[in-house]
């Protein structure tokens, strides 16, 4: 299996798939975890409604790649963490079924719009994560990462 594929089948299995929360590995942190062979996934984060978080892949028990982010909701009249959850998991879903996470992409949930926007590949990227209501940014997430080297 090739880092990008692994990347994919970790987010599918651990956030969007519902999968088991472990033991917080810092203190007051949520942490989502998955394996597959010689690749293990961390996802851990801090906070609910306004978070911040990491994700890291190994190889081998090497740390090979890692993705920062930074997400909030923006107008708690129009959305709240929970609805946005929801929106996210669901877009989130069908953007793994296509196998990439990256790329620029848009779903919508009535009266909702996801808008995932990014440059560059899973060596090297940026992008903003936003859901917009009547072309109002209601909520929206900052993420940055890549590879890893030695």
């Amino acid at each position: 299996m090739e880092l990008a594929d692994f990347i994919v089948e970790a987010k599918a299995a651990t956030y969007v798939g519902g999968g088991a929360k472990r033991g917080s590995s810092r203190p007051g942190s949520h942490d989502l975890a998955y394996e597959a062979g010689p690749w293990r996934y961390l996802d851990s984060y801090f906070g609910g409604t306004d978070f911040l978080g990491q994700e890291c892949v190994w190889q081998e028990n090497r740390p090979v790649w890692a993705m920062n982010y930074y997400g909030r909701i923006l107008e708690p009249a129009l959305i709240d963490a929970a609805l946005a959850g929801g929106i996210i998991q669901k877009a989130l879903s069908a953007l793994y079924r296509e196998g990439r996470f990256l790329c620029g992409f848009r779903f919508a949930l009535a009266p909702y719009d996801y808008i995932d926007e990014s440059t560059g590949d899973y060596l090297s990227f940026t992008g903003i994560e936003r859901i917009e209501r009547a072309g109002r940014t209601v909520y929206r997430l900052d993420y940055h990462g890549g590879l890893i080297v030695d």
